[in-house]
């Protein structure tokens, strides 16, 4: 896989030891060669993008860990899933620095603030919790219960706060304002990723659509179908300077578009992709830096890591 869009068949690098599905994978900050991976086996492990070297193994949830978010120096990351509680982490010790309980339900998405001083955590019970974790308090400073349904999806901006829910509904709350807007997406929201400059959103949802919002105005700028995503998060992303949308679908494929491109339903080639992963793919996320790297994460229990030419 490149940073335009074309698609290999063959992984440079498959990251294989967790025992059940991965649900998500999560790239360190900046040109770190680190990724991050969390999975129905309890587990959170490191792994060197470039060897696939398995490097750490960090154990302390009781049930699946369906989300993680890294802190901006590398430091630190957090992990959230089945067992309701947020645990925070030191990456080299491996030790738990915080956990942080307080939802009522499995929680599926942790996001830090840009000093990685606040956390915010989404829950199935329909919350988001925001937690000062410069503070020796372990309660959350504010809850946000505006959501009729699981908070699936969650990015933690400067300045605001916006969640993706299964009610459909994407809540942005303008915290210097004190405003809350909502829009509604029609179908369950699963997937949320925000541009560089905050000016866009990209926001999976399950009726096997992909849409860009304008974040200042609500307004639709472009949706993008092909892919099979109607019953479980399918996390896309966008791909190198933001030129292009990459998802991962049901089926194992991998797909892409040309963020403009006005004939939104026309993937780009190959279309349709080489199914790449034996079972559904849960998450894609592309690197940082680097242009022509990509991580794919499947519930066949492998994540792997794609270079181009």
């Amino acid at each position: 896989m490149s940073g335009d869009g074309g698609v290999a068949r063959t992984p440079h690098v498959t990251l294989s030891a967790h025992r059940g599905p991965i649900h998500v994978a999560r790239y360190a900050k900046g040109s770190a060669k680190y990724v991050l991976t969390g999975g129905q086996d309890r587990t959170v492990r490191l792994w060197n993008a470039g060897t696939g070297a398995a490097i750490k193994s960090y154990a302390a949830h009781g049930y699946e860990v369906l989300g993680i978010a890294v802190a901006h120096d590398n430091a630190k990351f957090a992990s959230c899933g089945g067992d309701r509680s947020v645990f925070v982490w030191d990456v080299t010790s491996g030790n738990t620095l915080k956990r942080l309980s307080g939802h009522l339900a499995r929680i599926n998405v942790v996001d830090f603030n840009a000093d990685a001083s606040i956390l915010a955590s989404g829950s199935f019970d329909a919350t988001v919790k925001l937690w000062d974790l410069k503070s020796q308090s372990y309660k959350p400073i504010q809850t946000l219960d505006d959501s009729r349904d699981a908070v699936q999806a969650l990015v933690l901006g400067s300045g605001s706060i916006i969640t993706g829910s299964v009610d459909g509904h994407i809540r942005t709350y303008d915290l210097r304002m004190g405003e809350l807007r909502s829009d509604y997406m029609g179908s369950p929201v699963v997937g949320l990723a925000l541009s560089s400059d905050g000016q866009t959103l990209l926001i999976t949802t399950l009726d096997s659509t992909i849409r860009l919002m304008d974040m200042s105005t609500g307004k639709m700028l472009n949706s993008f179908t092909g892919h099979s995503n109607d019953d479980y998060r399918c996390r896309a992303c966008f791909g190198h300077n933001e030129a292009t949308v990459i998802c991962g679908d049901e089926n194992g494929a991998v797909w892409a578009w040309d963020l403009l491109e006005a004939r939104k339903d026309k993937p780009l080639p190959p279309n349709p992709p080489p199914k790449v992963h034996a079972k559904m793919i849960t998450w894609t996320e592309h690197h940082p830096t680097e242009s022509s790297e990509l991580l794919t994460a499947s519930a066949d229990g492998t994540a792997c890591i794609w270079r181009g030419k």
